[in-house]
């Protein structure tokens, strides 16, 4: 379908790229000890990825981009995921490509990202430094996590502004922090990805030395070029992670279940979906799921349409857009842990690499509950907090 469309020249919409998702998904599972075994995206799954249309889904429709709502982008990620948790994870960092755009001069963003299908990796928090320059600033650090960078066409890096040697501090009296955007080749990169679990995504560290990088080709969140609701908040590259967990926990409950459909206990020789035991664990693991699934999306949806309506969220629903994404990372490993018991022999099974994927994944900033306190404190109106700039 994808490529037929192609050749007419028609754009893609969500529904076509949720569809050329869909039909991917058994050839991504036939290649899930190939992915690992990489450490990386082989080049014919970024190939067939691109071709789907899911690397385009953040660009804007006056590009010709489907522009894509943070609902429709989760159930994208939250299908190619099902099929494998690297997969998901590397398409959604890969398609911050058209968030990023809007964050540039569209001139420039043009000139960077001339085709919809472009992947953009890269850590985002500021742990290098950028010493202001004429014209631009010489970049030197050390980033952590960068997804994909194997197989981007962009890699940035988060970073403190200097001036004259010194931190350059902003209006809110934090130190300035700006992304820098570089060719992959600009950078470094060095096989450090050698995890339990999401081994595929190539998450490899990355540094550069004094690269220079044009101003034009750096950003802060918190001044979009671009108008429209993946703009208006600095959050919008979180709003997709949920799917991830999601997909994962999804895929471990298809497991089991197609599993105990015909294997018998011994030496009762009772079916195991006959067993109450494994009855509970999946109706347990169903509600987990459906309740953590309907809170991202139902939190989404209402952040969305304050969103369109230029109307500022309360607290309330800017805590449940956070907490339902935690949620959703925790869930999901109580899901998967009740649904490991038949998993010992690796290779028989998917459940072994589901547990060891979403241990890795829950150990992400954005999965650890110690996020609640910020969230809780704001809620709270306590004294002395500084918020989380995507909350």
């Amino acid at each position: 379908m994808t490529d037929v469309r192609r050749q007419s020249g028609a754009a893609l919409s969500a529904d076509d790229i949720l569809h050329n998702a869909q039909d991917l998904v058994p050839w991504i599972r036939a290649q899930a000890d190939t992915i690992e075994a990489r450490r990386r995206l082989p080049e014919d799954v970024v190939a067939k990825l691109r071709a789907a249309g899911v690397f385009r889904m953040n660009m804007p429709r006056r590009w010709g981009g489907p522009e894509m709502t943070s609902m429709k982008q989760n159930e994208v990620i939250e299908v190619l995921s099902q099929a494998d948790a690297s997969v998901g994870w590397c398409t959604m960092i890969g398609c911050d490509s058209g968030i990023y755009s809007g964050y540039l001069d569209d001139a420039v963003a043009r000139e960077m990202y001339p085709r919809l299908d472009m992947v953009q990796a890269g850590w985002v928090y500021p742990v290098g430094q950028a010493h202001r320059v004429a014209g631009g600033y010489k970049v030197t650090g050390t980033w952590m996590f960068g997804s994909g960078c194997t197989h981007a066409d962009w890699l940035a890096g988060g970073c403190v502004v200097f001036e004259d040697g010194a931190m350059a501090m902003g209006p809110n009296g934090l130190p300035q922090w700006r992304i820098m955007i570089s060719e992959p080749s600009q950078y470094e990169i060095l096989d450090t990805w050698f995890t339990t679990g999401l081994a595929g995504s190539g998450s490899n560290d990355y540094r550069c030395s004094e690269v220079f990088v044009p101003e034009e080709r750096s950003f802060s969140f918190f001044e979009p070029k671009r108008p429209g609701n993946l703009w208006k908040r600095p959050d919008t590259l979180l709003r997709k992670m949920s799917a991830i967990p999601l997909g994962l926990a999804r895929s471990a409950i298809d497991t089991v279940t197609n599993i105990v459909a015909e294997k018998v206990e011994l030496p009762s020789f009772k079916r195991y979906r006959d067993l109450p035991r494994v009855q509970s664990a999946i109706a347990e693991a169903e509600s987990v799921l459906g309740a953590a699934r309907a809170y991202v999306y139902d939190s989404l949806s209402v952040q969305w349409e304050k969103l369109e309506a230029d109307v500022e969220l309360t607290k309330t629903e800017r805590a449940n857009v956070w907490l339902s994404r935690t949620n959703a990372f925790q869930s999901a490993r109580r899901v998967v842990q009740l649904m490991y018991g038949s998993a010992i022999y690796s290779r028989k099974s998917p459940l072994d690499r589901h547990l060891r994927d979403i241990e890795t994944i829950c150990q992400h900033i954005v999965a650890q509950t110690r996020g609640w306190e910020t969230v809780g404190a704001m809620l709270l109106d306590a004294e002395g907090v500084v918020a989380h700039p995507f909350l």
